[in-house]
């Protein structure tokens, strides 16, 4: 019983459940890849291209994301902002990213408001990290 109220304790406070070491470096939950691909069509697409090699948007393409800095994307007119910020991109730094994109990184032009729900934010960065490799 004490194993089930401590999963209950823990689903409750820290925002879900993580998953042998596959969540964020900082505590972020783990992510379900397909419930990603969901978002990222949804809140992402319109704005974003996930393929290596593809075109930009108004946003940049986000192929090979994971590794690179911010602002660095050949081909793409990024903010001031963006490239000065020079953001490692991985799993931590874009869930702190995608909570607020305007807040991380003041100046960016990305208009996106951001993924409040940190299960959210993880089942996204789980889809980047296949559909952007």
């Amino acid at each position: 019983r004490e194993r089930r109220g401590e999963r209950t304790m823990a689903k409750k406070g820290g925002g879900g459940k993580k998953k042998g070491g596959k969540g964020g470096d900082g505590g972020s939950p783990a992510g379900d890849a397909k419930k990603g691909a969901k978002i990222f069509k949804t809140k992402c697409s319109q704005c974003h291209v996930a393929e290596k090699g593809g075109s930009h948007k108004q946003g940049p393409n986000l192929g090979g994301l994971f590794g690179r800095v911010s602002g660095t994307q050949e081909g793409y007119a990024y903010s001031k902002a963006n490239k000065e910020m020079a953001v490692e991109w991985n799993e931590q730094t874009l869930f702190d990213y995608l909570l607020a994109p305007k807040k991380y990184i003041p100046g960016t032009k990305m208009v996106f408001a951001g993924l409040k729900k940190p299960k959210d934010r993880a089942d996204l960065i789980a889809h980047l990290k296949d559909a952007t490799s």
